[in-house]
């Protein structure tokens, strides 16, 4: 018993060596940072955003790399295949938790596959409404979707998007019908609103800040659990009597088997990018993202329960996918 006391922690040391010395001579190549989306979203000018501090921070070049394609599941798919060496990580937006349910078919488990390293932060989707329509508040949209069921239009950046299920839940809340018309991307979206193809156009505020700002858009409702900071003046769905809550979120994976000493030294740098005064003033100003780093214990449970959730408003509601 005794030679099997020493010789067990021994073993356990040789077999943790080589990751050990990989996170401390960690990093020695450029660093591949995934964005599973076109250019110009969210998660492309987060990335953008953190991309110059995270270079100067870690001494090494951070190459941001599109892989746009099935609502960011190709994008994941080529990281959670990637070698598990530290240079290689994923931006991922609210759409990799539903991803699972939407797409039974990823080619990779979103929950074994690919590890947590850190919650940037969330933002709620606000319903809007192009200036010039019928209604301009929550109870206006209401009472005109009840007398005219199906006839209003709601877009948002794809079928089985995080706004697409929120308003589904909406409409089975307020007992009201509405039409789903699903655009691809946050940039075809924007376009469409400014245009006034849709009558309630409904997404982060990332992608609606500067129509709101210039008062093309008026904001009926929120879906967070609180207030939005960038728009104080526009109630919440649940302050408006509707049971309905959602907040979109922005995190980074890494692929499973990543050094945990290696993914929390990639955590401390983004969380000091963020952190940054130009870098948050950007984030929760222009982007709308009410920036909270959580770890990677939390962000795990997180996701775990983002999937749960949504999943099950995919199966209720038989979505598929565009």
């Amino acid at each position: 018993m005794l030679i099997r006391r020493h010789i067990l922690p021994a073993a356990a040391g040789l077999l943790a060596a080589p990751g050990l010395a990989v996170a401390q001579s960690w990093p020695r190549q450029p660093i591949r940072l995934v964005v599973p989306f076109p250019p110009g979203g969210s998660v492309d000018a987060i990335a953008r955003l953190l991309q110059p501090h995270l270079q100067a921070d870690l001494g090494v070049p951070v190459v941001v790399e599109n892989r746009a394609g099935a609502s960011g599941a190709l994008g994941a798919l080529a990281v959670a295949k990637a070698a598990p060496d530290g240079q290689t990580f994923l931006n991922i937006f609210d759409t990799f938790a539903v991803a699972p349910a939407l797409m039974p078919n990823l080619g990779y488990d979103s929950q074994k596959d690919l590890d947590p390293v850190l919650l940037f932060g969330t933002s709620p989707n606000v319903i809007t409404v192009p200036k010039g329509r019928p209604f301009v508040d929550f109870a206006g949209l209401i009472a005109a979707a009840k007398a005219k069921p199906d006839s209003i239009t709601y877009g948002t950046i794809g079928n089985g998007s995080l706004a697409h299920l929120t308003m589904m839940l909406l409409q089975k809340a307020a007992d009201i019908s509405l039409v789903h018309v699903p655009y691809r991307g946050g940039g075809p979206l924007t376009v469409a609103a400014a245009a006034g193809e849709v009558d309630l156009p409904t997404a982060t505020m990332s992608i609606f800040s500067g129509l709101l700002a210039e008062g093309r858009l008026l904001a009926l409702a929120t879906t967070g659990p609180q207030r939005a900071r960038a728009l104080p003046n526009t109630p919440t769905l649940r302050e408006l009597g509707q049971p309905v809550e959602a907040e979109a979120f922005w995190g980074t994976l890494a692929p499973a088997g990543t050094p945990v000493p290696i993914r929390e030294r990639f955590a401390a740098a983004l969380t000091k990018a963020l952190a940054v005064p130009e870098v948050n003033q950007r984030l929760t100003g222009t982007l709308g993202v009410d920036v909270a780093p959580r770890d990677a214990a939390y962000f795990r449970d997180f996701l775990s329960q983002q999937m749960e959730v949504w999943g099950r408003v995919v199966r209720e509601n038989s979505i598929r996918p565009d």
